[in-house]
C-alpha cells in the first residue's frame, strides 16, 4: 500500500495504518475494529491534532477533509465519510489519486423519526404529556370542560420529500404504508416513477409540492445550490397546518425566516434533527442564533434522527470491508466521484 510519490514516509510495517478524525468517526473506531478481517493500526484524534498522524496513514476516515489534512497525507489511498453528506470535504485539496467513498445505513433510523416526529407534531404529543403530568386531562375524559378538536390523522395526508435517495425512498415507503399521498422532488427525475410516489418532479416542481404538502420532510445534500433553499417565500407558499421536518443539514432552509415562519404560524410546526449551531466545548451551547427553544411548535433534537444500532452495523461493516479492499488493491463500496 505504499504511496507512489517516492518522498513518501516508508512504513516499517506492513500493517495498514488507519485513522479516524473528529469525534463522531472516533466513535466508530472499536464497532469497525470488530468487523476488520486484517490486521490494522488504528489512531483517533480530533481534526486538528490527527493531522500529525496523517504520514502514513492509508485510510482516513473522516467527515471533514482540509487543505491541511492534504498536505500532511503522504501514503493516503482513500477518505472513508462514515455518513452520507459530503459537504465539509474539500473536493480540491483531495491529491491525486486518493478515492472518496461515503456511507449510508441511516435510512431505516431517519425514516423511523420522520414517522414519529409527523404524528408527535401532528398530535401535540409533548403538550398532552407536559399538562398530564400536571393533572391536567385535556381530552374527552375531562369533566366539567368541553371536548378537544378531534385529532387529524396521518392517513390521507401529503408527504412532501424533498430531495428522493436513500432516505427518501425509505420513508415513502413508509408512509404509503400508512394510507398517506407521497409526492417528492428531486435533482434528477427523468427515470420512471417509483412506485411509493404518485408524483416526483425536478427541482423546477419545488413551489407544487410545497402547496400541497401537509408534512414536508427535507432530506437533500446540502450544496451551493440547496443552501437557502427555503426562506420567506417559500414558507408562504406551504399550508398554515403543515409541519416541516428536517432531517438534512440545517443550512438549506434560512434560520431566520424559519423561526418567523414558527414563530408566527406561518406553518404550523417544526420537527429539528439538524442544527445553525454545534457543540465546540463540552459545556450547554443552544443549536441556533435564533430563540427555537422559546417556541411551543418545535419539536428539537440534537441530531440523533439516524443514530440506531442498524445504521453502526451497516457502517462499520462498510469502512471494514473498504479497509480491506483498500489493502488489496480493489475499488472500495460508495465510491464517490470526483
Amino acid at each position: 500500500m505504499a504511496g507512489d510519490n517516492p518522498n513518501s514516509p516508508v512504513r516499517e510495517s506492513p500493517m495498514p495504518k488507519i485513522a479516524f478524525a473528529g469525534a463522531f468517526a472516533s466513535r466508530l473506531a472499536e464497532p469497525v475494529r470488530a468487523y476488520l478481517t486484517i490486521p490494522c493500526e488504528i489512531v483517533t484524534g480530533d481534526e486538528t491534532s490527527i493531522v500529525a498522524a496523517l504520514g502514513d496513514v492509508d485510510v482516513l476516515v473522516t467527515l471533514a477533509f482540509t487543505r491541511e489534512m492534504s498536505r500532511a497525507a503522504g501514503m493516503l489511498k482513500l477518505i472513508q465519510v462514515p455518513g452520507a453528506g459530503l459537504d465539509r470535504i474539500e473536493r480540491a485539496t483531495i491529491p491525486a489519486g486518493v478515492r472518496l467513498a461515503n456511507a449510508y445505513g441511516h435510512e431505516t433510523g431517519i425514516a423511523e423519526y420522520a414517522i414519529g416526529a409527523m404524528l408527535t407534531l401532528s398530535r401535540d404529543f409533548n403538550r398532552l404529556d407536559a399538562r398530564l403530568r400536571q393533572g391536567h386531562w385535556e381530552s374527552q375524559w375531562a369533566v366539567g370542560a368541553p371536548a378537544p378538536a378531534l385529532w387529524p390523522e396521518l392517513a390521507g395526508k401529503t408527504l412532501g420529500i424533498l430531495g428522493y435517495g436513500h432516505i427518501g425512498e425509505a420513508l415513502a415507503r413508509r408512509a404509503r404504508a400508512l394510507d398517506m399521498e407521497v409526492i417528492a422532488v428531486r435533482r434528477d427525475a427523468s427515470g420512471p416513477k417509483p412506485d411509493a410516489v404518485s408524483f416526483i418532479g425536478g427541482p423546477e416542481r419545488l413551489n407544487d409540492v410545497l402547496k400541497r404538502a401537509d408534512f414536508l420532510v427535507i432530506t437533500l445534500a446540502l450544496t451551493a445550490q440547496t443552501r437557502g433553499l427555503l426562506g420567506e417565500e417559500e414558507f408562504r407558499l406551504m399550508k398554515r397546518s403543515a409541519f416541516l421536518i428536517n432531517v438534512a443539514r440545517a443550512e438549506i432552509v434560512d434560520e431566520a425566516a424559519l423561526y418567523r415562519a414558527l414563530a408566527e404560524r406561518t406553518i404550523a410546526g417544526a420537527a429539528l434533527d439538524v442544527w445553525y449551531r454545534y457543540p465546540t466545548d463540552s459545556g450547554p451551547r443552544l443549536p441556533a442564533t435564533a430563540p427555537f427553544h422559546e417556541l411551543a411548535n418545535v419539536l428539537m433534537t440534537p441530531h440523533v434522527s439516524g443514530w440506531t444500532e442498524g445504521m453502526l452495523a451497516a457502517r462499520s461493516k462498510l469502512i471494514a470491508e473498504n479497509i480491506r479492499r483498500v489493502a488489496d488493491g480493489a475499488l472500495p463500496l460508495n465510491l464517490v466521484s470526483a
